[in-house]
């Protein structure tokens, strides 16, 4: 703990995360709640220092009554404080887990709100780090997962652009919308502030917030979580101890990626994007910890995926892989022959699929030529590999090449990068929204 002011903690956070040179605009995700109220008085206060203008987003979720009136206490605080603001408007489609969809909503919605913004504050504090840690340590995670939430990261959703936000989805004021780049710095000033010192600052303040009733519902497991949390305090387990946990993962986390950087280097191999190869003996003299870091990776990279399988499932896999067989796991294939181990996109996640050139293929493949508007991306399949035995030779094995994007005009193959057929520069790879340059640059960004 530190008897530091928060407010000069707060200004020394944002330093860490942004300084010296400080952008002219910064956005807000604010709910309505005691956290992110606090964080906007606090950087309210902050900005009259260095002279940075705020814009304020509140997300409606309308899962609740009361979340209409919530954002419009937001806006009434912004409008006090001469701050602009919006609200905007999502609606479930009752399937799935809510809070996930709500997450992922969030962050879809701030994408396309932010307009020229490139950083958006979140006010995640440390009892939200501990909690995570905790529900995390319940899972079996590892030292990726107990480093927690960083305090900052990229998010881009829309590598193509994010769609404009319709007139009938907001109300209030949107940042400027000229130049939008893909993805933003999600920034999270208050991860290393207790949850009581915010709601302290924000009563001094006389400050308005709301408490949001869900985080009494025991139906969700972060709330089950923050209770069992409040239980073990008076064994000692609290939430610095467990911030402080993350503080080290996320330390040994680095050596870790570093290792990894040197392993790929040493037994990877060129493979065309969005594939994995990986010299079976080079493999097999890596330690344990390696060589799972470079599966979860590689199949992360395949897949274009954010969060990596549960470690038991990886570290059957492996095992499988080690005795000299493959397997599919998190929207992967893993083949396996007498020198090589390959990590391919699974068959069957994409074979269904197909998109016109100004769409994502497989969240990860998109058209680059405005003259090719009639065509489709689809997978090479079994049609394509034949076509390609007319033409060039292949690079690849039949199996992994099946699942590989290609262009098409209707039942006629274009062109195929995987098996350097066809204009390869029709095609485009991005992963986690951004442009793909390969394996290794994915492992040191990730």
């Amino acid at each position: 703990m530190t008897d530091q002011p928060l407010a000069q903690r707060f200004a020394e956070a944002m330093g860490q995360l942004l300084g010296p040179d400080f952008p002219s605009d910064i956005g807000l995700a604010v709910s309505g709640g005691g956290d992110s109220m606090a964080m906007l008085y606090l950087a309210h206060n902050w900005t009259r220092d260095y002279g940075v203008r705020l814009w304020v987003v509140t997300i409606d979720h309308g899962l609740r009554p009361e979340s209409a009136s919530e954002a419009a206490m937001v806006a009434e605080e912004c409008t006090a404080l001469g701050w602009p603001h919006a609200a905007l408007r999502w609606h479930w489609g009752r399937q799935g887990n809510v809070q996930d969809a709500a997450r992922r909503a969030r962050l879809s919605l701030i994408d396309q709100w932010r307009g020229d913004l490139k950083h958006v504050l979140f006010a995640h504090t440390e009892d939200d780090q501990a909690e995570t840690v905790l529900m995390r340590l319940a899972r079996g995670s590892g030292v990726d997962g107990l480093a927690g939430m960083r305090p900052s990261r990229h998010v881009a959703l829309h590598p193509l652009g994010a769609p404009s936000l319709e007139a009938s989805d907001y109300d209030g004021t949107l940042p400027p919308q000229v130049e939008t780049s893909p993805g933003f710095s999600l920034l999270r000033p208050c991860l290393e502030f207790s949850r009581s010192d915010l709601r302290h600052y924000a009563t001094a303040l006389k400050g308005r917030w709301v408490e949001d009733p869900t985080n009494d519902d025991r139906h969700y497991d972060r709330v089950r979580i923050r209770q069992l949390l409040n239980l073990l305090g008076e064994e000692g387990v609290t939430p610095q101890g467990l911030a402080a946990t993350a503080q080290r993962m996320a330390r040994a986390q680095v050596g870790l990626k570093a290792r990894l950087a040197d392993a790929v280097t040493l037994v990877c191999r060129d493979a065309p994007l969005g594939q994995v190869l990986i010299d079976r003996d080079g493999f097999a003299t890596l330690d344990t910890e390696t060589q799972l870091r470079l599966l979860t990776q590689a199949l992360c990279y395949v897949a274009s995926s954010r969060y990596r399988p549960r470690a038991s499932a990886s570290e059957a896999l492996l095992q499988r892989i080690l005795s000299g067989g493959g397997g599919t796991l998190h929207g992967a294939e893993v083949l396996v022959d007498a020198t090589e181990v390959r990590v391919v996109r699974e068959y069957s996640a994409v074979k269904h699929l197909s998109s016109g050139r100004a769409e994502l293929w497989d969240n990860q493949w998109a058209g680059t030529r405005e003259e090719e508007t009639g065509f489709k991306l689809k997978a090479l399949g079994d049609l394509g590999w034949q076509q390609v035995q007319q033409g060039d030779g292949k690079r690849l094995p039949y199996r992994a090449a099946l699942s590989s994007a290609a262009l098409w005009e209707g039942e006629h193959l274009i062109a195929c990068p995987a098996l350097e057929y066809g204009p390869c520069d029709s095609l485009r790879r991005y992963v986690l929204g951004r442009c793909d340059t390969g394996f290794k640059a994915f492992c040191n960004s990730h």
